[in-house]
């Protein structure tokens, strides 16, 4: 049975952010949406501040440097979507179970989004050095609420290594999401989907 998810951006908050028209929600919507759509390393300052419609000393008061604002949007992001997300799968239908099958129909909703442009923790830490920390920090600490959700519910199911299921189902959810990005094909997410299965079974 396929689960039927709300037709509605992964963005959460995004009624709430376009209702926000300061300068500082102007500029996160905006170096999202650039740094997502083109890369983080390819998009300036200049080009955010433009799209923002606000001063460059605006973005330096509010953030304090690039860097901070890739933070604050990695973090807004990141909350929106792990709202979005648990949500979905926790209305999805027959217990544990179906809510940690049905995570791959939620995932094939997004994957068809227009604004889909992969995992912007996957993205970040693909443009950064692999020794540069800052990012990777986020990315695990976003991971880690995913994670603990994702425990709980194969302990819920009855696996004996609740934990190392939950980690075999993150990888199915980090390379359906890459692979959706990559091929921008959104059926990628039935196949998860099918494997998780069988590991439930």
């Amino acid at each position: 049975m396929t689960t039927t998810v709300r037709e509605a951006p992964p963005r959460a908050r995004e009624a709430e952010l376009l209702a926000d028209d300061t300068a500082r929600a102007r500029l996160l919507r905006a170096a999202a949406d650039l740094f997502c759509r083109h890369g983080i390393n390819a998009t300036g300052v200049d080009a955010v501040v433009a799209a923002a419609g606000t001063a460059k000393t605006t973005l330096y008061k509010a953030f304090g440097s690039k860097e901070g604002l890739i933070e604050a949007v990695l973090e807004t992001e990141g909350a929106a979507w792990r709202d979005w997300f648990l949500t979905e799968v926790d209305k999805c239908a027959d217990g544990p179970r179906g809510k940690l099958i049905g995570i791959f129909d939620v995932l094939e909703v997004w994957f068809k989004k227009e604004h889909f442009f992969g995992c912007p923790f996957i993205n970040a830490v693909g443009e950064f050095d692999k020794d540069d920390e800052r990012y990777k920090r986020i990315a695990l600490a976003h991971k880690s609420v995913i994670m603990k959700r994702l425990t709980e519910l194969t302990a819920e199911a009855g696996a004996e290594m609740p934990e190392a299921l939950a980690h075999q189902i993150g990888l199915l959810i980090d390379g359906a999401i890459v692979a959706a990005m990559v091929s921008g094909d959104a059926g990628v997410a039935r196949f998860a989907r099918s494997a998780t299965a069988k590991l439930l079974t």
